[in-house]
């Protein structure tokens, strides 16, 4: 199939699946919403996930049996932290006149995640947006703390050694540094090397710290993208999105992730969440790990982001560039300060 009519399939689908009487409950209206990787149409009471047909150096999803192994993944790993979120995988069929349905018994031409559609005020990222994270519940934080402590404990163990799970560490801050320096994101490549370089000395100089984290076994299988928009505070709380498409992205030190969200929250203006769910996390795991350490990933975490950001800018079709510029140099002001206090 050619990348022509790839393109005029996936219309076709995203035509399709924007329209309300496609679903079997006939919801009064259905949000469209676009991501790099997928298409995710929102009901009143649905959410249904359409990947692309697109392929980057970390996944290829660009034939039907790729997308639809990935979703049934995307279904079995988001299970861990939101069991009553993620529903099923449902086929998007034709039948012989080329018209498409949800189900039935046409010819799969596409998958769909189907989940359960959350509500918007309940999750983290609006909640701090509406500037209402001081009215919240105490004890929801400590319940996806505990959600998380209890997944952390029950996570597949990663079994690097030291220097290589430093190694690894080292070629992450590199391949960052690399991307981020590029003429053409107009980034200051003065504080992209100095960052990186700075990054760097923590391996060398604190390399204890890390490798003690490797010999308590807390590098896990983990989620690999926990940022506020992805947590609902519930009750019951609820954790989405994680990274199924990449095991070796959820591969990291438990502590790593919180440092990430941590940040994450840090940059929408609510530092106070992330140090509280850090205090929890402490307390409800018995880990107790340096703030050193702390800044040292989410330095590295606000790098990663920035380089993501950055990269949007590539995509010949992107929209308000100006806004994906500002984010990666707010990621990378970040990233340097963090470094400076690691």
């Amino acid at each position: 199939m050619t990348a022509l009519a790839e393109t005029c399939e996936l219309a076709a689908k995203v035509a399709f699946l924007k329209r309300p009487d496609s679903y079997p409950d006939r919801p009064s209206a259905v949000e469209a919403v676009e991501t790099h990787l997928a298409w995710v149409f929102l009901t009143d009471r649905h959410a249904y996930k359409l990947k692309k047909p697109v392929r980057y150096p970390f996944l290829d999803f660009t034939t039907v049996a790729a997308r639809h192994r990935d979703a049934q993944d995307e279904v079995r790993l988001n299970r861990r932290l939101a069991p009553g979120v993620y529903l099923e995988v449902l086929a998007l069929t034709s039948d012989d006149q080329g018209r498409l349905a949800l189900g039935g018994d046409g010819t799969p031409v596409d998958w769909l995640v189907e989940m359960r559609r959350l509500p918007r005020e309940r999750m983290l990222d609006h909640v701090i947006a509406a500037q209402t994270v001081d009215g919240v519940d105490g004890a929801r934080l400590r319940a996806v703390a505990e959600l998380l402590v209890a997944f952390y404990r029950g996570a597949a163990r990663v079994p690097w050694s030291p220097l290589a799970y430093r190694e690894r560490l080292r070629a992450e801050i590199a391949d960052n540094a690399r991307a981020l320096a590029e003429p053409r994101y107009g980034l200051p490549a003065d504080v992209v090397i100095r960052t990186a370089a700075a990054q760097d000395a923590f391996l060398e100089g604190e390399a204890s710290l890390l490798d003690a984290r490797v010999s308590a076994g807390r590098i896990v299988e983990g989620h690999g993208d926990l940022r506020p928009e992805h947590i609902c505070l519930g009750p019951p709380p609820a954790i989405i999105d994680c990274v199924e498409f990449n095991r070796e992205f959820r591969m990291l030190d438990a502590v790593d992730e919180l440092a990430y969200l941590a940040m994450e929250c840090e940059r929408l203006g609510a530092p106070s969440v992330g140090a509280m769910l850090l205090v929890h996390y402490r307390a409800l795991a018995d880990d107790r790990p340096s703030e050193r350490l702390i800044h040292f990933y989410e330095s590295v975490r606000a790098v990663l982001r920035a380089k993501l950001a950055a990269w949007h800018l590539d995509d010949p079709k992107v929209r308000y560039p100006s806004q994906w510029f500002n984010r990666a140099q707010a990621y990378l002001t970040l990233a340097d300060r963090h470094i400076r206090e690691a």
